[in-house]
């Protein structure tokens, strides 16, 4: 299979740095976006009464329903369209990583496609929800894995700076075209 390219712009970082914020903010601007798998699947199987307990039971079963449901999610978008993906598939090799499993599925898939660029968010102040289940830690080495997974798939990030949404957003915009 050749390599798809794509005009996907993946917004990325450890849980709590603001990546859902922004992405509804472009959404208003009226860009095309793709919201987070793992939070919206999360949020369904809460609402079917299933605590964050027994959803993350299993972790294998939970994380590669995550990363099945990306790649059959990014195999059905167009590739010359604009689009901002809160998370992409390479995020599945830092998850599968961090709970201890064979990253090496999301590494073979995430060569599949090539994203115009990677922006990564630097953290903000943690704050627990419901659906979280990482804490100030856990965050902190979740954002060092996505950092590695992204370079060693031959990225170039662009780190966003811990701004207000108006401005990482403006930040984000300023950058599409560019090289860095």
């Amino acid at each position: 299979m050749s390599v798809r390219h794509t005009s996907w712009y993946v917004i990325t970082g450890a849980p709590c740095s603001g990546k859902t914020s922004v992405i509804n903010a472009l959404e208003q601007r009226g860009f095309r976006v793709v919201h987070e798998v793992a939070r919206a699947y999360i949020d369904d199987e809460i609402s079917k009464g299933k605590s964050l307990k027994q959803i993350k039971s299993d972790t294998y079963r939970f994380e590669n329903h995550i990363f099945m449901t990306k790649l059959k999610i990014e195999a059905a978008l167009p590739t010359d369209e604009l689009i901002f993906l809160d998370r992409a598939v390479p995020d599945s090799i830092a998850y599968f990583q961090f709970d201890g499993l064979d990253p090496s599925q999301p590494i073979k898939k995430s060569k599949d496609v090539r994203y115009k660029k990677i922006f990564l968010f630097d953290r903000l102040a943690f704050l627990k929800d419901g659906v979280r289940s990482e804490d100030d830690h856990l965050a902190d080495r979740l954002d060092n894995l996505l950092e590695e997974a992204y370079r060693k798939l031959q990225y170039k990030i662009v780190r966003v700076p811990a701004i207000s949404v108006e401005d990482r957003t403006a930040f984000i915009l300023e950058r599409l075209d560019q090289g860095l």
